[in-house]
């Protein structure tokens, strides 16, 4: 699944409650979903008007914003796994004497020193935010970006991709629906395959010859194709290869 713009351009708040507001809908921010005002929605013999509904969702499809953000990639977090470790049992609420024996690692005293450690990231990361906010009023000249997916398998230079970029690529390689050429290079290759991802339905399984029908549809060779939708962390699939679905 892409992270949308709506994911990256959310404040704060929007993006702690996991959710933004339009006029007539909530939109969650971490998989698009869009709730309608005005409705009433039914769960566990229960019945939500639209914000409490959101909320619902979120805790059913995603556990929480918190659980949806410690697994993303390291890239789009900037911690590492032991940090994420480390974030998860602070967010469980653990002290730092039950930290340190399920890490098994130094003592309470050095749970104390990660947490001091994570502050000052915290500092670091307001400051560099202040700057970015500041600088978005001042530079004319930075281009969009396409949002990384959240379920890339591996964020680097690849994926340094921007709006102009992409539109090129794809003008390039497709015809009328039709991929012409898989191109050579990764970067292109991804823009490549997300654009194809697209035509798949996020809340489908396919077997194996149904999504083979659909990808010859675009491409000849649907076996490189669904190769690499599932290298790129696009598509997942169960081990015997029986049903194949969008990864989320």
């Amino acid at each position: 699944m892409e992270l949308s713009n709506q994911f990256w351009s959310a404040s704060l708040e929007e993006m702690k409650r996991g959710f933004l507001e339009e006029k007539d809908s909530f939109v969650c921010l971490m998989c698009g979903e869009s709730i309608e005002k005005g409705m009433v929605y039914p769960y566990e013999d229960k019945f939500y008007l639209a914000e409490k509904y959101i909320r619902v969702h979120i805790e059913q499809t995603h556990s929480s914003v918190f659980d949806f953000l410690i697994a993303m990639d390291k890239k789009l977090t900037g911690l590492t796994d032991h940090q994420k470790r480390l974030l998860s049992l602070f967010y469980q609420g653990k002290n730092d004497k039950e930290v340190q024996e399920e890490l098994d690692i130094g003592s309470a005293s050095t749970i104390r020193h990660h947490r001091f450690a994570l502050k000052e990231k915290e500092r670091q990361a307001k400051t560099f935010l202040t700057m970015m906010e500041l600088l978005k009023e001042k530079d004319e000249n930075a281009p969009t970006f396409v949002p990384v997916h959240q379920t890339a398998t591996m964020v680097d230079e690849r994926y340094n991709i921007t709006q102009e970029e992409q539109d090129k690529i794809l003008k390039k390689y497709f015809s009328e629906g039709i991929l012409t050429k898989f191109p050579p290079k990764e970067k292109q290759r991804l823009v490549i395959l997300r654009e194809i991802s697209k035509q798949l339905k996020e809340n489908d399984h396919y077997d194996e010859k149904e999504l083979n029908q659909l990808l010859k549809s675009m491409y000849d060779d649907y076996v490189l194709i669904r190769r690499y939708l599932i290298e790129y962390g696009f598509l997942d699939r169960k081990p015997d290869g029986s049903k194949y679905w969008v990864k989320k």
